[in-house]
């Protein structure tokens, strides 16, 4: 791919609102948010901390059972790149008040025709 391709300024920039529309969601629980910017499709993967995911079904239920506390969170070292105008990634580093741990988040992007969507992701923790 061409690097005139790659960060596309209005591409990219549609990606930001995305992907920190989907961190609002998160850290206030909107559900409803959370399931629209997941692809709704049996493909898509979530590795969490401590589960597996496969299929928005199995991502939904995960979302409605998870407690709603706690969910604050910093974010560090983000970085999202684009390329072209329909796939981006979005990785992120987070730390939560009283934990000393550091997550880890990778997002997989794709613009579909509803709009951009998350079509795999992944959170894991580690050590701080």
């Amino acid at each position: 791919m061409k690097s005139e391709h790659i960060d596309r300024p209005a591409i990219l920039a549609e990606l930001n609102a995305a992907f920190y529309r989907y961190e609002q969601a998160l850290v206030s629980n909107d559900i409803a948010v959370l399931d629209e910017l997941f692809w709704h499709d049996a493909r898509t993967v979530r590795y969490g901390a401590g589960e597996n995911l496969y299929g928005i079904e199995a991502i939904r239920d995960f979302r409605l059972h998870r407690p709603s506390q706690g969910l604050d969170r910093t974010l560090e070292n983000t970085t999202l790149t684009t390329f072209g105008e329909d796939m981006g990634i979005a990785c992120t580093e987070f730390r939560r008040e009283g934990s000393t741990k550091i997550g880890r988040q990778t997002q997989t992007w794709v613009r579909l025709p509803c709009g951009w969507r998350i079509v795999a992701a992944h959170v894991s923790l580690m050590e701080g």
